[in-house]
């Protein structure tokens, strides 16, 4: 089983960590002496007895700093992403400490470039060893090894959900030793006895985890079955039965004795992630709006001389919570004097040559930096839609304004996916909603390569326009 074996796991994970975390000064005390003196190094300057003893005693702070945030528990189901992120903010935290140490210490001759290097070198090793342990083990679940032996408790349409859940993700190492229900179901596997046998079924068996996935009208058998589990010392998990309702990653707050789950809790609401991405967004669109400025200019001459009317399009867009704003974007369109309720097609004769090119490779678009400059839109998020469709479309999607609780973006996540243009709109909700579910500083870097290497040629596709615009204009959404 696997808790037999999980003790020494973790103490091998301990000292291995703290081995490479020692090895990364030695290595960095190599590099920054043989730069600075060549043939004749003096390795007095990085490994006298006290820089070597302050080393040795941060590296132990630095490996219980892991152990506090969780880096030593099961990282079975922990996203890689997530993991790396971690390891790269605790370990820039204790740098910085270490460096506030040195200089009140007085230890002016250790050298910053000498510790800068010991941070880099240090990251990358921790990184590299847990992305490799995970293949390792990925690599041996497959085969057989380090598998965690579950029981299910219940047989209905969440015992089957999980079940297909666990199959779908061998590489994590769950194997269904059987279910425990009153009535036996096919497909579901070995049915190992009823609820009031379980007790002793745990107790007769090798199980690692119990996942309790109860039907609502089975709730007055949750008493019993947490008490046999909690009776034999297993490990329990419970599968809520509303939980096609709640998202990824629910908050769970407590008001006295009673327990209360937020269903619409997302990362960005966090007010350091929502000061990161502004961030990221102030920063990007300057550099963007610097390096694009000169295509700009030329764009906005070509707009000029392509067909008489205005340079910019502007159109009325909803943003976060529900506020409208207007979005710019280069016209690509002749100005039509009367309301035009059409389809925008590859063929549109409203188009000008030069609004068909701009469109193909979405320089259109560009305008757009500035809506995220002046903090209406984001660089990543839910494309925007017209006030009309926003109306229409809440009335007939679940969830759909669900979009609104972030800030639109000039790419996203449905975007790179190919749902932009005359595609589904259920299928561009889900993937809204699963973006703003999971956020991370890694997804948005991760949707903007994609745009910028994947997703800048544009398939004009079928799109309906605005009724009251006068510039008929269509947005590739």
């Amino acid at each position: 089983m696997i808790k037999k074996y999980q003790k020494t796991f973790n103490a091998i994970n301990v000292i291995s960590d703290y081995v490479l975390i020692f090895l990364s000064y030695v290595i960095a005390g190599l590099i920054r002496v043989g730069f600075m003196y060549g043939d004749n190094p003096n390795l007095e300057l990085a490994f006298n007895k006290k820089y070597l003893s302050l080393i040795a005693i941060f590296s132990c702070f630095l490996i219980i700093t892991y152990a506090f945030t969780k880096l030593y528990r099961s990282q079975r189901v922990l996203q890689l992403a997530k993991e790396v992120v971690l390891i790269i903010f605790v370990n820039t935290v204790c740098f910085l400490m270490l460096a506030s140490i040195l200089y009140v210490l007085r230890y002016t001759d250790f050298s910053r470039l000498m510790l800068f290097i010991f941070y880099c070198i240090s990251t990358a090793v921790i990184v590299t060893k847990r992305i490799i342990l995970r293949m390792v083990l990925r690599y041996y679940r497959k085969k057989g090894y380090n598998i965690k032996h579950i029981v299910i408790v219940g047989n209905g349409h969440l015992a089957f959900e999980y079940k297909k859940s666990v199959e779908k993700e061998a590489h994590l190492g769950f194997k269904i030793a059987g279910y425990v229900s009153k009535v036996s179901k096919e497909n579901l596997g070995k049915q190992l006895g009823s609820y009031e046998n379980l007790s002793d079924i745990l107790e007769n068996n090798e199980v690692d985890e119990v996942v309790i996935a109860l039907e609502p009208h089975e709730n007055i058998y949750m008493k019993m079955v947490i008490s046999a589990c909690e009776k034999q010392g297993v490990r329990t998990n419970i599968i809520p039965f509303y939980n096609d309702y709640i998202p990824s990653h629910p908050s769970v707050y407590v008001v006295g004795n009673t327990k209360l789950i937020n269903i619409r809790s997302i990362p960005l609401d966090n007010p350091f992630n929502a000061f990161y991405k502004r961030a990221f967004d102030i920063l990007v669109s300057l550099a963007a709006i610097i390096l694009t400025s000169p295509l700009m200019l030329i764009i906005a001459i070509g707009v000029k001389l392509s067909s008489p009317g205005p340079i910019l399009f502007k159109q009325k867009r909803i943003g976060l919570n529900k506020k409208p704003f207007t979005m710019y974007k280069f016209r690509s369109m002749r100005i039509t004097d009367k309301e035009n309720t059409a389809w925008t097609t590859d063929n549109d004769p409203r188009k000008t040559k030069f609004g068909a090119l701009i469109r193909k490779y979405s320089c259109d678009e560009l305008p757009q930096l500035f809506n995220v400059l002046f903090n209406s839109m984001s660089i990543v998020g839910p494309r925007p839609e017209i006030p009309h469709h926003v109306e229409h479309f809440k009335e007939e999607i679940p969830l759909y304004l669900v979009r609104q609780q972030v800030r639109p973006g000039i790419t996203g996540w449905a975007q790179v996916n190919g749902f932009r243009g005359d595609t589904s709109i259920e299928d561009r909700i889900k993937y809204d909603i699963w973006y703003i579910e999971n956020w991370t500083w890694l997804l948005d870097l991760k949707i903007l390569f994609m745009t910028i290497f994947g997703g800048m040629s544009n398939k004009e596709q079928l799109v309906k326009t605005d009724k009251k615009d006068k510039t008929t204009e269509v947005e590739e959404v």
